[in-house]
């Protein structure tokens, strides 16, 4: 793929990551960059399909041959139907970029005819471009492959190269599935305050804007999470009160353990299926 200005992309699903992807990829286009895109989704967005047609992209197209970049952004248990119509897409010169999680780079080559593939595990937050997206390519992909994915996962927020693919089921477990920790964390603190009296809406409003500007805090100073909860700490203060039970032998520690090793657990058998 060196010396590529203008790289040709065919994304198979247009859903919350693709859609994600593709709109970057729509700005770059208006801004100036040579992108041709290429777009399967049987069932695309209507703002999502015009913001394409505006910019000359391809959608569904009966026939169609190799391109730059083969895109897969469906879910892993549609691979298998999916991996039937991308096989057109794939050349002598095709990096594969997949985003599906448990679909290893030995199944995507094998399935789809291709040794340039790189694997990724974006996370919800990519939607609005605050998100962090793990990667790692196969031995056949050059520096070129690479730099090129970086640039296209670069829509979605950070982007972080891992130096294993067995690191990437944890990556899933962690920052793919970590969201949905966070948005329980907030539903759970508001049922917790409507227990102690606060009406519905105002519990949810403060349990959500507390949970979304911690994070905030974190983004923009930078500073370790640690450093942060002893902050909002004091001695014999209701911070420690509640700290006690949430950090007990059996409290919140353990059971984030527990979780993030069971969806790991979950992204290693979806590879297998």
């Amino acid at each position: 793929m060196s010396g590529l200005d203008a790289p040709s992309i065919a994304l198979v699903g247009a859903g919350a990551m693709g859609g994600a992807l593709v709109r970057g990829w729509i700005e770059a286009v208006r801004k100036g960059g040579g992108l041709t895109l290429t777009v399967i989704e049987p069932n695309f967005d209507p703002a999502l399909q015009a913001e394409l047609e505006s910019v000359g992209a391809v959608l569904n197209p009966p026939d169609a041959g190799p391109v730059d970049v083969l895109v897969l952004a469906v879910k892993p248990q549609a691979f298998a139907e999916a991996a039937k119509s991308a096989r057109r897409f794939v050349g002598a010169n095709t990096c594969v970029l997949s985003i599906m999680a448990g679909i290893t780079i030995e199944k995507l080559s094998r399935e789809l005819g291709g040794e340039r593939v790189v694997r990724a595990m974006p996370n919800t937050p990519s939607r609005i471009g605050r998100g962090i997206t793990a990667y790692v390519p196969s031995p056949a992909c050059g520096e070129d492959d690479k730099a090129l994915v970086a640039q296209l996962l670069a829509p979605l927020g950070e982007v972080e190269p891992m130096a294993a693919e067995r690191l990437m089921d944890v990556v899933t477990a962690v920052s793919g599935s970590g969201p949905a920790y966070v948005f329980l964390l907030a539903e759970v603190l508001a049922v917790a305050g409507e227990q102690e009296g606060l009406d519905k809406e105002t519990a949810m409003r403060l349990a959500s804007r507390t949970v979304a500007g911690a994070g905030a805090l974190m983004l923009e100073t930078g500073e370790n999470p640690s450093v942060l909860r002893k902050q909002v700490m004091s001695p014999g203060g209701t911070t420690e009160a509640a700290l006690d039970i949430l950090a007990a032998a059996d409290g919140l520690g353990p059971l984030l353990r527990r979780a993030v090793a069971a969806a790991a657990k979950r992204s290693r058998d979806l590879g297998k299926a």
